[in-house]
């Protein structure tokens, strides 16, 4: 896995910073091309729902979940 990455970007209107390796920020693109909205709304979504965890975990949890129920279904 690549080291990884810091990108800004605005959250509920505000701006913040997130660090992920590469591979995580390109799961968080497909997964949000696959629900037809953007990567900032997936992540603004994920945002609201990630309680105390700190947002970067929130969104490495989120990639694994989608991946893992996609694997579940495939069989």
């Amino acid at each position: 896995m690549k080291p990884e990455r810091k990108r800004s970007l605005s959250i509920a209107g505000h701006r913040t910073s997130i660090s992920l390796e590469d591979d995580f920020w390109e799961a968080l693109k497909e997964i949000a091309a696959g629900e037809d909205r953007s990567v900032s709304a997936l992540i603004a979504e994920i945002d609201l729902a990630r309680g105390e965890l700190n947002l970067s975990a929130a969104l490495r949890l989120h990639a694994l979940a989608h991946y893992r129920e996609r694997a579940k279904r495939a069989g």
